[in-house]
Formats: C-alpha cells, sequence, structure tokens
C-alpha cells in the first residue's frame, strides 16, 4: 500500500496548457515516455480519443477495453482510467474542460455515459479523422487571430460529430418509453448527487414522481430498484477510492455521505460479498 496516494490522481492536460483545450496527436512512443499513462488517473475534463491504427487494452472504472481498429471512445472526467497495454498506435486526443463546452453538448454526454470504445469504418471514419485533424492545426496556430474562438468552435463540432457515432448506434429518443425516460433522468441525478442523496425518496421528490412509480420505472429498464442503483452507483466510487488511494475505509464512508461506518461496511459487504478490506488487498494498482 505504500505506493498508494491519498487522493486519486487528477491529471489536468487543459489546465496544464492554461487553455482549457488540448488537442494532440499520440503514438505508442508517446505512451513509452509518459509514465502517468500507465498509472490509474482521472482527467478534469472531457476526454475523446480516435484510435486510428495499433492496438490498445485501456482499463477504465475496472473494465478493460481492447481496441483493434479503428474506433472513437469517450471517458467523462469521474472516470478512472489506466494504459495497459499499447502497441504501433497512431491517436488523436482532444481534452476540453466543462466551460468550453457548449451546454448541449455537455447534456447529451451525461446521458450516453458511460461509453464503451465505439468502431468506425469509411466515411465516418474520414470525417472525424479530418475534423481531429483541423483541431490539431488550430491548436498549434496560436499566432492567428482569434484563435481560441477557431479552436473552442471547431473541438466541439468535432465533439458534436462523435457524440453524433454514438447516437447512431443508440436507441432515438423520441423512440423512448416514459419508463426510460424517468431512469434517464434518475441516473444523471444520482451522478451528481450520490455523495449526499440516498434514499429514493429523496430522487422521486427531485423527478416530481411517487417513490413507487420511480422504482418501477428503474426495475423496468435494468431489472433492479432505485435503491440497488444508489448503492451500485456509491459501491463503484467506494471502490475506485479502496483501489487507488490509502485512504481508510472510514474516511471513505465519511467521503461518501455514511456517519454510520458500521452500516456502509455491511453495504459494501453485502454489494460486493467482501469486505472493504478483503476488497483493498485483493486489488493493487
Amino acid at each position: 500500500m505504500s505506493g498508494k496516494k491519498q487522493s486519486i490522481p487528477v491529471r489536468s492536460f487543459s489546465k496544464e496548457l492554461g487553455t482549457g483545450i488540448a488537442v494532440g496527436k499520440v503514438s505508442s512512443e508517446t505512451f513509452y515516455s509518459d509514465e502517468e499513462t500507465k498509472h490509474s488517473h482521472r482527467h478534469d475534463e472531457h476526454f475523446f480519443v480516435l484510435q486510428e491504427k495499433g492496438t490498445s487494452l485501456t482499463e477504465i472504472d475496472f473494465e478493460t477495453h481492447l481496441i483493434t481498429e479503428p474506433s472513437i471512445l469517450y471517458q467523462s472526467p469521474n472516470q478512472v482510467h489506466r494504459a495497459l497495454k499499447i502497441e504501433k498506435v497512431e491517436m488523436y486526443i482532444l481534452v476540453i474542460s466543462n466551460e468550453n463546452l457548449k451546454t448541449d453538448y455537455r447534456k447529451l454526454l451525461q446521458q450516453i455515459s458511460p461509453t464503451k470504445p465505439l468502431s468506425i469504418h469509411n466515411d465516418d471514419l474520414t470525417i472525424i479523422r479530418q475534423a481531429f485533424s483541423l483541431c490539431n492545426n488550430l491548436y498549434e496556430r496560436t499566432g492567428d487571430h482569434l484563435h481560441f474562438s477557431l479552436l473552442k468552435d471547431s473541438c466541439n463540432a468535432l465533439i458534436a460529430l462523435i457524440i453524433s457515432q454514438y447516437l447512431k448506434h443508440a436507441k432515438p429518443a423520441d423512440r423512448f418509453s416514459r419508463f426510460e425516460i424517468i431512469e434517464n433522468a434518475f441516473t444523471n441525478l444520482l451522478e451528481n448527487r450520490f455523495n449526499s442523496i440516498k434514499r429514493p425518496s429523496d430522487y422521486a421528490k427531485e423527478l416530481n414522481i411517487s417513490v413507487p412509480y420511480l422504482n418501477e420505472c428503474i426495475k423496468n429498464v435494468t431489472g433492479f430498484s432505485a435503491s440497488h442503483q444508489i448503492q451500485q452507483r456509491v459501491v463503484l466510487e467506494a471502490k475506485r477510492l479502496l483501489f487507488h488511494t490509502n485512504k481508510s475505509v472510514k474516511e471513505i464512508a465519511n467521503e461518501l455521505g455514511y456517519e454510520d461506518y458500521a452500516y456502509f461496511s455491511r453495504l459494501f459487504t453485502k454489494a460486493t460479498g467482501m469486505t472493504a478490506l478483503t476488497f483493498r488487498n485483493q486489488n493493487h494498482d
């Protein structure tokens, strides 16, 4: 545990560069020279990837994703990830802060998150590659008049293209059932409030519906109750902190909104089949 830190490392590309936006083309050599990518971390911006060539194996929130063909990938600011394997890779990356991302696009990203790598080919690959290349070129042309405005607008256009690819493979919003609309609203609210709101009744109040109807909607879409979904989101965050930091279980319980340490311990054990300390001991970063 000596290598653990008191908090999950946060890498801030855009803030390091002072603009809130960073675009670049990355090769295997870049990854090999960048030790941070091999260790679990978060970004405090939105992170977009176009992998054109090569093989990559990435771990995102305890799930591994193998990419061997042209693909796009979006990672939200909260997700914890690391590169496990990189071979002969050529890719573009874009990181952009919340304030530089159009509000409508941010809302759409919340709806589709968490995403998995999405394979793209032919015309879709061509236009996204061209958009990434344009953004990369504009990013480097710092002497241009209206440089940042050009960069911001172009990057948001690229993000719209990427979102459109994910939406193309998703069920159209106008075909969502009432249950699915409620489940989506609940999931978005849960992502932002799981630290502070633990009871289904409080979520139902926020959504202006009854608790029985909330549970009916969530169970119809996911197969589980609202309470189960709340617990699973809390447990995911607990796993992140147990795996990637040296915080005590009591500190983690408090950070996740549980003053009763014993109750949190029982909840974690019931959800995972093992105690928090057993999970930590069995999983080393």
